[in-house]
């Protein structure tokens, strides 16, 4: 008979926490994550593309740590844009400008039936991993639990903050490169954070109705 398997969905995560932002791995990694824009590359000229492939040739090659870029593709959501627009139909006092709001609504929703509008969000992850002083019980993982005898400044959080310091210098320098590529950048928070893993591990809850009250 086979053994059961009572493993729930949350232990193939391999996140342990977010904390001030950063995703604190189940291995004890740390990584903090920056949503970067778009930048129009074939709207540029050919000598702004050639500038703009050196400045990011240059950035990846001063960096002496790993990075991943990480693209999210998903169908746009157009439920909200047509509330509004109903909303604004309700509002129309004159019989033509209802006819044409309506005749607009129709013309997105058909639209949209018929092409797959696609948004995308472009992430960069940013990894450190804190030194593994033992192999024992006082390993990684144990550096970030709370410890209710030690009470020294500094060591109360299990050395997260001194972690993410380094961290934060990673951050910085990458932000400072995108920047130089034209790009803007924004380090995510905790809220952010959460809830982009949520969407990512619930991908079904997107596409759920939207209550309009």
């Amino acid at each position: 008979m086979a053994p059961k398997n009572n493993q729930t969905t949350q232990g193939f995560v391999p996140i342990q926490e977010v904390r001030d932002g950063v995703v604190i791995l189940k291995s004890g990694g740390m990584r903090s994550i920056i949503l970067a824009s778009s930048l129009n590359f074939a709207l540029k000229s050919s000598d702004e593309q050639a500038s703009i492939l050196m400045q990011f040739q240059s950035f990846l090659n001063s960096l002496d740590f790993s990075i991943q870029i990480f693209v999210q593709s998903k169908k746009l959501d157009i439920r909200p844009y047509i509330a509004l627009l109903e909303d604004r139909l309700k509002e129309q006092n004159t019989e033509l400008m209802k006819i044409q709001v309506q005749e607009y609504i129709e013309f997105i929703r058909t639209f949209v039936e018929s092409t797959s509008i696609m948004t995308k969000s472009f992430f960069v992850v940013i990894p450190y991993d804190p030194p593994i002083v033992n192999a024992g019980k006082n390993s990684l993982l144990g550096m970030f639990s709370k410890s209710k005898t030690n009470k020294t400044s500094g060591a109360e959080d299990g050395g997260f903050s001194e972690y993410r310091s380094q961290l934060e210098q990673r951050v910085a320098i990458v932000e400072q490169g995108l920047v130089r590529c034209g790009v803007r950048a924004a380090e995510l928070g905790t809220e952010e954070v959460v809830e982009l893993f949520y969407k990512l591990f619930n991908p079904g809850d997107t596409e759920k109705p939207i209550q309009v009250t």
